[in-house]
């Protein structure tokens, strides 16, 4: 029994610590530096806070064009718009018209990166992409959960690059939120195999569990 514990444990603990990786020089993204400043006569008034105190060494943009101003915890109803989501802080989109809403930021992949991931709660049924430099990565499923998704692709091609890393959602999408992008070393494939290793380990200790 509790030598099955300990390998289900070790193989969770395995996972977290192979997508644990050092993220290059790209800063804030999990979204936890936020210092969101009110803007002061803002149409979103007192929702309305600075992109810069909300989304630190992120370049937000809506249908191309650099915001200063972005909300928090309130979506601008009827129009596209980025907003900062706490109290655990993710970023969401809404693009309800024809205006595609981004966030970029430059920085040095690690040398060693060979698969991006990142949380996405989905809340629409279109598209959202994300792209190194000009180019879309190919994600796919690497875990799920009841409130989001862990997308996972492979970056290999782009490791010791300084590129532009940018999360998009086309017009008419519908509502996303992103949180905890991060660099592992370790190839997709081998991800989501240690996904599975975790969950058949889990599903042995419930077995054993019954038999004792």
């Amino acid at each position: 029994m509790k030598t099955t514990k300990l390998i289900a444990g070790f193989s969770v603990a395995l996972l977290a610590v192979l997508s644990a990786q050092a993220q290059g020089t790209f800063q804030n993204l999990n979204f936890e530096e936020a210092n969101p400043v009110i803007v002061v006569g803002s149409p979103y008034y007192p929702y309305g806070v600075t992109a810069a105190s909300a989304l630190p060494y992120w370049t937000v943009t809506i249908g191309g064009v650099q915001q200063t101003q972005i909300t928090e915890n309130d979506p601008a109803t009827g129009s596209t718009w980025v907003m900062l989501c706490g109290p655990n802080s993710q970023f969401g989109f809404a693009p309800l018209d024809a205006a595609t809403a981004a966030i970029s930021q430059t920085g040095l992949i690690p040398s060693t990166a060979q698969t991006l991931l990142v949380d996405v709660a989905a809340f629409g049924n279109g598209p959202f992409n994300i792209s190194i430099g000009n180019q879309n990565l190919a994600l796919t499923t690497v875990a799920t959960d009841p409130n989001y998704t862990v997308f996972g692709a492979n970056i290999s091609a782009w490791a010791g690059q300084t590129e532009q890393l940018t999360i998009s959602v086309p017009e008419f999408s519908g509502n996303f939120e992103f949180d905890d992008i991060s660099f592992s070393n370790v190839p997709e494939p081998s991800i989501v195999a240690l996904t599975a290793i975790g969950g058949l380990l889990f599903g042995a200790r419930k077995w054993f569990a019954r038999r004792g």
